[in-house]
């Protein structure tokens, strides 16, 4: 059946422009149509590669999805986290390692509970001192003759609360001189 249509239309293989005699047409030639279908066939191959190698990368982790006992290594490949992270997760109590001889393992379940409930806030936050009953850390530093650093991890073991204003820190008075009051400096 031939047809009175007269189409200009953009070849979609080679660019040409090119008189179509149907609505459908899609290319300029014999040649075109060719190397068109040739190409579309080696993107679907090339799709239907990466797919399957998506599947491929894909399974090891459902592998690990069904396991009961997972390791360091698997956990944090699954929950995509460094290992370090798994152990300071350990270090804190939030997630519980399991040592079989050489190895340590981690139960499937509770790496689910961890996603399951928010942690809880522990501490609430401390009740500010005022400001006239706090030291800053330079005047304890002055009158208890100590270094930086020791006062630091005096803090920090005693966790005693400290408190900004602006560009200083405060620490309560009765906190650091009850801690501080036996303490003979070294001239």
């Amino acid at each position: 059946m031939s047809s009175n249509l007269r189409i200009n239309r953009i070849c979609e293989q080679c660019g040409k422009e090119f008189e179509a005699r149907t609505t459908v047409t899609k290319t300029c030639s014999d040649a075109c149509a060719k190397r068109a279908y040739k190409a579309r066939q080696r993107s679907s191959k090339i799709e239907a590669n990466n797919e399957q190698v998506k599947r491929i990368k894909a399974k090891p982790v459902e592998d690990l999805r069904k396991q009961e006992y997972l390791t360091i290594d698997e956990t944090a490949r699954l929950v995509r986290i460094s290992r370090r992270t798994l152990y300071r997760m350990n270090e804190r109590g939030e997630l519980l390692f399991v040592k079989l001889s050489r190895r340590s393992v981690i139960r499937r379940s509770d790496i689910d509970r961890l996603f399951e409930h928010p942690k809880p806030n522990p501490k609430p936050a401390p009740t500010p001192f005022p400001l006239s009953e706090c030291y800053t850390m330079k005047e304890v530093i002055e009158k208890y003759a100590i270094s930086d650093s020791a006062l630091y991890n005096l803090i920090r073991r005693n966790e005693i609360p400290k408190q900004y204003k602006g560009i200083y820190a405060y620490v309560p008075k009765f906190r650091i001189d009850e801690l501080l009051i036996n303490y003979t400096p070294e001239l």
